[in-house]
């Protein structure tokens, strides 16, 4: 899923596309994708965008008015821009003109909107058959206070303000740092690098946390996060955001199970729960302790490995 590394991206795309321009059309595409019906949809059509704004892990379009389209993403949405002849074009596409008279020509089930401007048509796609993204209307400022989870911005906030938040319940930090209600941003991946950079384990409890290591984290979440918005924009450039995904090579720990931690060398582990991971130096950030897989540790039991030396032993004896 998008982050907020990614959607700084995606908006600073946009404002440089859209920021100013009319929005001409929507042509929903998704039957599930439109999870409101007030304001209607068609109400922003002929508006001028005026604002572009993030809210957790949605982005947030302004219309004159006071009206917003709010979209979520979730894991497999990405957004796709067609300019209007311009260096934006996308390959094997014909320029549309500069009125842009004529809509593209979209199919297949992966495109769940399409929002024409004048500037070009921001398509709105999702891969795999689970419909999670989802598009909701809202008017003004009142209605996006109901769309907001209400998590702190880790870029805004101060050491206090994060301490608060993170001791209010007791909850492992993977969890503190990746519910929305508590924290404005953060998901699976984004988190599995922040302790990583702290050198903190997944399952450490937060009320349990002593100062020096709440203000480790805080100080590794803003420097993680701030490192990946900065290489992001770094490789997009003056281009559209087109390779937005939860694993990439440049990452420490997420989507490395079995890879080498770039800081001591040790195999990554991972915890697997439901359809989601994460991922962990034992080495660097549990004392060279593993942490229980729910996938396996339930039928192993007693014969499951404590620690990083076990495991390389019984996988020695595997291999001998």
């Amino acid at each position: 899923m998008p982050e907020l590394p990614d959607i700084t991206v995606y908006i600073e795309a946009l404002e440089k596309r859209i920021l100013g321009q009319r929005l001409t059309r929507v042509r929903i595409l998704g039957p599930f994708l439109l999870r409101t019906v007030e304001p209607p949809v068609g109400s922003v059509e002929g508006k001028q965008v005026v604002e572009l704004r993030r809210l957790g892990k949605r982005i947030c379009i302004g219309v004159e008015g006071g009206i917003w389209l709010v979209l979520h993403l979730m894991i497999a949405g990405r957004l796709h821009w067609y300019g209007n002849g311009g260096a934006d074009e996308k390959p094997g596409r014909k320029a549309q003109g500069k009125s842009h008279r004529k809509s593209l020509k979209l199919g297949g089930r992966q495109n769940l909107a399409a929002l024409e401007f004048s500037s070009g048509t921001l398509v709105w796609t999702e891969a795999g058959t689970q419909k999670r993204a989802s598009l909701h209307m809202a008017a003004g400022e009142e209605g996006l206070r109901e769309l907001d989870p209400g998590g702190l911005e880790v870029l805004e906030c101060t050491l206090a303000d994060f301490a608060a938040v993170l001791r209010a319940e007791s909850h492992t930090l993977k969890r503190a740092l990746t519910d929305p209600r508590w924290f404005s941003g953060i998901g699976n991946a984004y988190s599995d690098e922040i302790l990583w950079t702290a050198k903190m384990s997944p399952t450490t409890l937060t009320q349990k946390m002593k100062d020096e290591d709440v203000a480790r984290l805080f100080e590794a979440t803003r420097t993680t996060l701030m490192e990946w918005v900065s290489r992001l924009r770094a490789e997009t450039g003056e281009g559209f955001p087109e390779k937005v995904t939860a694993f990439r090579a440049e990452m420490a720990v997420h989507g490395k199970y079995k890879q080498a931690c770039p800081r001591c060398g040790s195999s990554i582990q991972r915890i697997a729960y439901a359809s989601n991971e994460t991922n962990y130096c034992a080495t660097c950030q549990t004392g060279g302790k593993l942490l229980a897989d729910r996938a396996f540790s339930r039928l192993l039991r007693e014969d499951w490995p404590r620690t990083l030396q076990e495991l390389e032993m019984k996988m020695g004896k595997r291999t001998s």
